[in-house]
């Protein structure tokens, strides 16, 4: 699953008019290198929640894409804007998709770049095989977010510490699988497929989790941006040219 469904407020004006994860980054949409990178690991169903919009987004890919040299694409849709008038958040808006994804499955935002990452199968695997419910991958903390999102244990799990905590070092890099379990209605209180469109937010459902013992999480090194204001797209695409 592919998200999608932001309106992009720190991203204004350029979001007026363009929906954020098409906004281009080094001469194609944004959300077209994650979409690229999972072909390139096998993963060529893809499901692409909308809201502000969206139809931008379907008239960009449609059902069907390909790229040189990466296998065919086949595409789904969850219109959270046409269903609802609105973005369900992260959350609710996986919970809307649920139906139409397996029983693992992997999730990245649309708006970040991370070029390098492969979503191997090995690591599904690994996590098929484990006891956690989510698997995440967490970057160091970026200069726009010092304080971090989370800790992580010597073992791999990834530890719920409060704001100002030393070890308070990784910040979550969008990208992580799930089993179909942690959205259950019994964890989120929202019913199957969302029908009645309830906006929930992931981060309460991850520190639960984690709580628990059921989030596990790995380091990423590689090159990842959080494509959050325009200064940053400036960067990226600068950088390119240079």
């Amino acid at each position: 699953m592919v998200l999608a469904a932001g309106r992009g407020e720190r991203m204004r004006p350029l979001t007026d008019t363009t929906p954020k994860p098409l906004l281009p980054v080094r001469g194609q949409a944004l959300m077209q290198w994650p979409m690229q990178a999972l072909a390139r690991d096998g993963f060529t169903r893809q499901l692409i929640n909308t809201a502000w919009l969206g139809e931008r987004i379907t008239e960009h890919f449609g059902a069907q894409t390909a790229w040189p040299g990466l296998p065919a694409v086949t595409l789904a849709y969850s219109h959270e804007g046409l269903d609802f008038g609105h973005a369900l958040e992260t959350a609710g808006g996986i919970v809307r998709a649920l139906p139409h994804l397996g029983e693992v499955f992997w999730v990245v935002a649309g708006d970040v770049f991370v070029p390098d990452f492969r979503f191997d199968r090995e690591s599904m695997a690994r996590f098929v095989a484990s006891e956690a419910l989510a698997h995440l991958w967490l970057v160091p903390n970026p200069v726009h977010n010092p304080g971090g999102d989370f800790g992580l244990s010597g073992d791999g799990q990834v530890l719920n510490l409060p704001k100002g905590h030393a070890e308070r070092r990784h910040t979550f890099s969008t990208i992580a699988l799930y089993k179909r379990a942690f959205f259950d209605s019994a964890r989120t209180g929202i019913a199957p497929g969302n029908p009645t469109g309830i906006s929930a937010a992931l981060a309460p459902l991850l520190r639960t989790a984690m709580d628990q013992g059921q989030v596990t999480g790995q380091t990423y090194l590689g090159a990842w941006t959080d494509v959050g204001t325009p200064e940053r797209l400036h960067q990226l695409n600068d950088a390119a040219v240079s």
